[in-house]
């Protein structure tokens, strides 16, 4: 079967698309480890946003109000320019797809674990715009969407939803390894080696903190708006960090909170920069220094929260995302892990990492449409149950 899988992360840079052909649904009695699940990735691009599209969706998710009908036309658009993402790779790849595993747009995102003295509804919340009824209307194909409701519904965290696809796809028998992904916000699954015979068991992923997220912003601030990231890190690694900072930064409850957490730019965004840019400012440092900071933040809260909540650091670590091409982020994480954790990316193993969340959601869509397969781990979410993943939508002639 030919699935699409569509997502466009918390840094919004346009729609991640991955065109595979998947097979495999029995369920191995042993857990993962007969496992029979096979994915080829047969095309992959990113389609960006519209300018004007891109600059709505930052504004709202830093909190700009909107009307319920400006609400509705976001959803609308959103909805349209994946559908027009889905069409336009089969096109390309001349594959006609089966199905559309579509994540959507999040916009926002509420952990069920409220900080310390607020209050709200023991449910978490999680808004992904980009509608499937719509994407199953303009495509024709089958549509999963929705992913994070159930999970949520069930006391969950919404998040990180793709433990269980890292599980099947990237686990080693006899080494342990961290799937580090670099979008705007990290995400980290811990995989112990599958040899073990409870090692499903032990697997455990969560919300790491910003990856892309303080630093995108901060280069889109200092460049007057002509640049949107730090491409390769090369501002940054012109720069030195301040430790200090960094340490005073790693106060933040979420970093000392243990999983299953889940987190975004509600926390990680215009408003913690703002922070972080007036202690930079009181430390008087240059534009490369505050980038440099920012930087060593990133992947000083990665490897704090291994230190921290892992029952032992990793054999290897495996990035992927964005962040991943990032040469000084991985230098910097590099240094913090040796010699203990070898630092690699998905790409080095066989996996995309460029596209390994579109994969994934293709992945879960084929599960949830075909297999009726849960796609939580309860260990990662915090969710009382297993749960099928995705509302399907089905076009007039199917």
């Amino acid at each position: 079967m030919y699935v699409i899988g569509l997502i466009s992360g918390t840094s919004v840079d346009g729609i991640d698309t991955a065109l595979v052909e998947i097979e495999g649904c029995d369920l191995p009695s042993s857990g993962f480890t007969s496992n029979n699940l096979k994915v080829q990735l047969i095309a992959a691009r990113t389609y960006p946003y519209p300018t004007s599209l891109r600059e709505q969706i930052l504004g709202v998710c830093e909190g700009k109000p909107l009307s319920m009908e400006q609400l509705a036309r976001l959803d609308d658009q959103i909805a349209a320019q994946f559908a027009l993402a889905a069409n336009t790779i089969q096109k390309e790849a001349r594959v006609s797809a089966n199905l559309i595993g579509s994540h959507g747009q999040t916009v926002f995102h509420r952990s069920p674990h409220p900080p310390t003295n607020s209050s709200h509804l023991p449910l978490g919340y999680s808004l992904q715009l980009g509608r499937g009824e719509l994407i199953t209307y303009l495509t024709n194909i089958p549509t999963v969407s929705n992913f994070r409701a159930a999970d949520l519904a069930a006391g969950g965290e919404g998040a990180p939803l793709v433990s269980k696809v890292d599980a099947y796809l990237l686990s080693h028998r006899d080494r342990s390894r961290c799937v580090q992904n670099l979008g705007g916000i990290g995400n980290v699954t811990y995989l112990p080696p599958s040899s073990q015979s409870d090692w499903q068991d032990r697997i455990w992923g969560w919300d790491t903190g910003p990856a892309n997220s303080l630093l995108d912003l901060a280069v889109y601030r200092l460049s007057e708006g002509k640049l949107t990231f730090d491409r390769d890190g090369n501002w940054a690694a012109k720069g030195t960090p301040d430790r200090e900072l960094v340490a005073l930064w790693l106060d933040d409850e979420f970093f000392h909170q243990p999983p299953p957490k889940s987190t975004g730019r509600e926390l990680f965004g215009k408003d913690y920069l703002e922070k972080c840019w007036q202690d930079a400012k009181e430390k008087q440092l240059n534009a490369a220094d505050l980038l440099a900071t920012l930087t060593e933040f990133t992947a000083a809260s990665i490897v704090h929260s291994y230190q921290n909540f892992l029952p032992q650091m990793p054999d290897e670590v495996l990035l992927c995302g964005g962040g991943s091409r990032n040469s000084y982020l991985k230098k910097l994480l590099a240094q913090k892990l040796a010699p203990t954790s070898a630092l690699l990316t998905t790409d080095r193993v066989g996996l995309n990492g460029d596209f390994k969340e579109a994969i994934a959601f293709a992945v879960l869509a084929h599960w949830r449409f075909n297999c009726s397969l849960t796609g939580n781990l309860v260990r990662v979410t915090g969710a009382a149950k297993p749960m099928l993943l995705g509302t399907i939508h089905l076009p007039i002639k199917f």
